[in-house]
């Protein structure tokens, strides 16, 4: 019975746009692109023209002017009078792609400028986020003058202050969310310091970016960029574009442009980092879209800082010798590998600690579990796979010596950073975002905050926010998506949040021939399907468990993303599935 209960909580329930058949003919006639693009430009509230040509045309010239970033003024005074007094400047980042990326950005154009630089990533085990004492006394002892934290900062009051007592100013460049009070900082440049600033979901990669800009903008010859920082911002982007999707901020107005710019950019670069990671990813010579960082570079990089310390992706990002960075990459991809293995044991974990402990109940509204054996750098991950298969907002915790360090992740439309919060006075400290947070404890303490946390997520979880909704950009029959439509909805990349990739829905089809599950341990489902109108083949990531059921059904519907898939020098439309529904 339980377990009935838990499927059908666990159901998708799709969610149709309803057509606006005369306002999409309207963009369709006036941009000359299909009807069903043009509808999926309203879904997404693009219903100008002008604005609709913007979104499928983006340009770095689209791009908020860096002088307009709030804080950006005295940023970019303090950085020239350390570069004016030769005082030796510390890049302060942080061990996950943004922090990496925006570190890169930032050591590229103080080292071509001649300044005194150096970086400082923190081990995300031994010292964990963002600034902390033992770093700051270190570097000022070191010599260092000036810190310049990129992705983290702006919640370290008593440590910038620290710093100013050792005679270390510290300009923070940051996008997480911040408190009342901020660090009495040299500089403090953040998006959501002015409400009124056009780029507020920045990620802490295209902060540091615009602080690279404004700083270059100090070198202009004719008013225009000395050739040579001309290339550091255009190469810069590949940077920043990966930052921004491995953060997963939205991925619309100037994120769009950069990451755009970025992508299409970063095949051709000539930084020996960037190219041994599309080597070893399979991506050498290829398009690049949003997935191909988010699957294929981004976990290489982030296992730096999840099984060992990140300082070595900022040493790969930073490096002008081939030979050395294809090194690195070799290892990043061990680390990879071995973390791959590790989140398939810890995840198994979980899901027998759910089970057993009756966590997967239809009353239960959130997940939180703690275990001495599973890797802090792991379970942040692990906690969103939990999230796809039960959809409750969750927190994993590792624990050692007496102390536990979790990792919180959340489902749409409940902010977690605020649950978190509304607990704190089992915590000894956190910090994040509404989607994401990370957040320690005392291990005695961690049942009585899942009490609280689960209290609190009860009187706040609305009923919609609980259910998985799958959004479906319309309905339409098979044979609408041929080569040259699925080409036009590639215009819409790159895809992320705030603009996913475009799903449609065909209801009432029907299998052709005997479908067959593929994959390592059969876990994928690859079938042909019909309707009145064409058939086609299709790809069910994750689906092989519906193989029988497919086979049993007279009819059925399905929901997914067409795609081009190329083999043998021929092209052909497949559906990659987001859901099959036997109502």
């Amino acid at each position: 019975m339980r377990f009935a209960a838990r499927m059908q909580k666990l159901k998708k329930v799709w969610a149709i746009t309803s057509p606006n058949k005369e306002k999409s003919q309207e963009l369709s006639a006036a941009l000359n692109i299909s009807d069903i693009l043009a509808q999926v430009l309203i879904n997404r509230n693009i219903t100008a023209i002008e604005s609709a040509q913007q979104f499928l045309n983006p340009k770095l010239s689209d791009m908020i002017d860096p002088s307009l970033m709030p804080g950006i003024e005295k940023g970019v005074e303090r950085v020239n009078q350390a570069l004016a007094n030769k005082e030796k400047i510390t890049i302060y980042g942080d061990y996950d792609v943004d922090g990496i990326t925006s570190t890169s950005i930032l050591w590229h154009l103080f080292e071509m400028l001649g300044a005194d630089v150096d970086y400082y990533i923190p081990h995300r085990i031994e010292e964990g986020y963002g600034l902390n004492p033992t770093s700051i006394k270190e570097l000022a002892g070191s010599g260092t003058n000036l810190i310049i934290t990129v992705d983290c900062g702006v919640t370290a009051i008593e440590e910038v202050a620290l710093a100013k007592e050792l005679g270390v100013d510290v300009v923070i460049t940051d996008h997480h969310q911040m408190k009342a009070k901020l660090p009495d900082a040299a500089a403090i440049v953040h998006p959501l310091l002015d409400e009124s600033y056009l780029g507020p979901y920045s990620a802490g990669a295209m902060v540091a970016f615009k602080l690279a800009w404004a700083v270059s903008n100090q070198y202009k010859r004719d008013k225009k960029l000395y050739p040579k920082l001309r290339e550091f911002l255009l190469n810069a982007t590949n940077f920043a574009a990966m930052g921004t999707i491995a953060d997963v901020v939205s991925l619309v107005g100037e994120n769009r442009s950069l990451t755009h710019y970025g992508l299409r950019a970063m095949p051709s670069s000539e930084l020996p980092g960037i190219r041994a990671l599309l080597s070893a990813s399979g991506l050498e010579g290829k398009n690049l879209d949003s997935q191909s960082i988010a699957f294929g570079i981004a976990p290489m990089l982030n296992a730096a800082g999840r099984m060992g310390h990140a300082r070595l992706a900022v040493e790969l990002l930073t490096s002008d010798n081939d030979l050395k960075s294809i090194r690195i990459v070799e290892y990043l991809k061990q680390q990879n590998t071995k973390r791959r293995s590790t989140e398939r044991k810890i995840l198994k974990q979980a899901n027998e600690l759910i089970t057993t402990h009756k966590l997967d109940h239809p009353d239960q509204k959130s997940i939180v579990l703690a275990n001495e054996n599973w890797h802090q750098g792991v379970v942040g991950i692990v906690a969103s796979r939990v999230i796809d298969k039960y959809y409750r907002p969750t927190i994993l915790f590792n624990t050692s010596n007496g102390t536990s360090v979790g990792s919180a992740r959340s489902i749409e439309g409940f902010n977690i950073l605020k649950a978190i919060e509304a607990c704190a006075e089992h915590l000894i400290g956190f910090g994040g975002h509404a989607m994401a947070a990370g957040l320690q404890i005392e291990t005695r303490k961690v049942a009585d905050f899942s009490l609280a946390f689960e209290e609190y997520t009860r009187k706040n979880l609305c009923e919609k926010a609980a259910v998985s909704n799958l959004q479906i950009d319309g309905e339409y029959p098979i044979g609408q998506f041929d080569l040259k439509l699925v080409d036009q909805l590639d215009r819409l990349g790159p895809f992320g949040k705030a603009n996913p990739k475009p799903v449609f829905a065909t209801r009432g089809v029907r299998l052709v021939g005997r479908p067959k599950t593929v994959g390592a341990k059969g876990e994928h489902l690859q079938m042909t399907i019909k309707d009145s109108t064409a058939s086609v083949r299709c790809i069910g990531f994750r689906m092989g468990n519906l193989e029988k059921k497919v086979q049993e059904a007279d009819y059925f519907s399905v929901a997914y993303e067409p795609q081009v898939n190329t083999y043998n020098g021929a092209s052909n439309v497949q559906f990659v599935l987001t859901d099959i529904n036997f109502d």
